[in-house]
């Protein structure tokens, strides 16, 4: 396939592997939500993104031991203030379902993660006005950019169909809406949009540990595959290993607040329906399709970055695709059931304008890669 549609390709496993990722979470019965979120991302966070980089990046431990002090420093730390905004969204997906969480969420993630990209280039911020020119110059740019904007148009009227959709099924059930509820989620989706994008950021700023992993990979295969193509991985240990020091904390917090880490190796009495097994293997589950969406996003930023074209806008492509991915899967769990027409015609807007985005994202970058030929 030619690098442009291989990056897609697996993007859009990437954001197919997030969109499920915190299914599996339904079927955990006899956990506190402490003992599932623990669980979840001491495989996702820490030990999958430390074993992922010992298989398949050659010689992992010599690039630690040469990557730059600082590019390590600054992708750990934001990767723990990341680490924030993925508990705040766990516990928004409680408040306000799957469906408003990845709209509001992954949509200010989009665009201020983006931006960095776009602002950062292959310098420093300090050349943000260089960098957004060179960007702006390119063929195919004003796609790229209406793509976005057409991508975030979706998000927002994705978002006010969720909130139409609440009120429809209080109406339905004969109670009133749940203000509190709905603006703690909505606080929520906005912390964890926020402090997600600052997880984009944490692989911009952990290029040079990809860009030395790339060099040593040189002459080498995994698995038959030019090792180079897993050089994102080198990134993944130092800012997971932020985001899983954040994660830690709070969730030892709610445990001894609540007495409940017990139940991780021994459910509570009473809890027939609970099976420990199940919960662990739905967890670790959750665990690896997280891993697994940058474990292809990866793949996707090595295969845009080898024709040089809009590699800043990774981000928006996985992004966008997660926030279409996660609406579907709302309609599949029947978050939206008992939704009034009007709700029903908004959410079908959003959903065409986020496929409309995507494909004119993509035709900016096709146009972007042409020129450089």
């Amino acid at each position: 396939m030619p690098p442009l549609v291989s990056s897609i390709f697996f993007h859009a496993i990437g954001a197919t592997a997030a969109a499920c990722c915190y299914v599996p979470q339904k079927r955990v019965r006899g956990w506190s939500w402490q003992s599932y979120w623990l669980t979840q991302a001491a495989f996702c966070w820490l030990l999958l993104p430390i074993i992922g980089a010992f298989l398949t990046v050659p010689e992992f431990w010599q690039v630690v031991q040469a990557a730059p002090r600082d590019a390590m420093l600054r992708t750990f730390l934001l990767g723990a203030a990341y680490g924030i905004g993925g508990t705040a969204f766990g516990v928004a997906i409680r408040y306000v379902g799957f469906s408003i969480t990845y709209a509001a969420a992954i949509g200010i993630s989009t665009v201020i993660g983006t931006a960095y990209a776009i602002a950062k280039g292959n310098t420093t911020l300090a050349d943000a006005a260089v960098n957004v020119q060179a960007f702006l110059d390119k063929a195919g740019s004003n796609w790229v950019i209406v793509g976005i904007a057409i991508g975030v148009v979706g998000v927002t009227i994705c978002g006010l169909a969720g909130r139409w959709k609440e009120r429809d099924q209080a109406q339905a059930a004969g109670t009133a809406g749940d203000n509190r509820k709905l603006l703690i989620g909505f606080a929520l989706c906005v912390l964890a949009g926020v402090l997600s994008a600052v997880y984009g950021i944490a692989l911009t700023e952990g290029a040079p540990i990809a860009k030395l992993a790339e060099q040593r990979a040189a002459g080498h295969t995994v698995l038959g595959i030019d090792a180079a193509t897993f050089c994102s991985n080198a990134i993944y240990p130092f800012a997971n290993a932020g985001a899983f020091l954040t994660t830690a904390i709070y969730c030892l917090f709610l445990h001894a607040r609540h007495k409940t880490l017990g139940e991780i190796v021994a459910l509570p009495e009473g809890e027939e329906k609970a099976s420990l097994p199940v919960n662990w293997a739905m967890a670790i589950l959750t665990g690896c399709l997280w891993y697994g969406q940058f474990f292809f996003y990866g793949f996707g930023h090595f295969y845009i970055m080898k024709v040089a074209g809009f590699e800043q806008t990774c981000w928006a492509i996985h992004m966008i695709l997660l926030i279409l991915l996660g609406t579907l899967i709302g309609i599949v769990f029947k978050e939206w059931k008992g939704s009034q027409p009007r709700t029903r015609l908004a959410l079908a807007l959003s959903l065409g304008l986020l496929i409309v985005g995507k494909l004119l994202l993509d035709y900016g970058n096709y146009l972007g890669t042409q020129a450089v030929k």
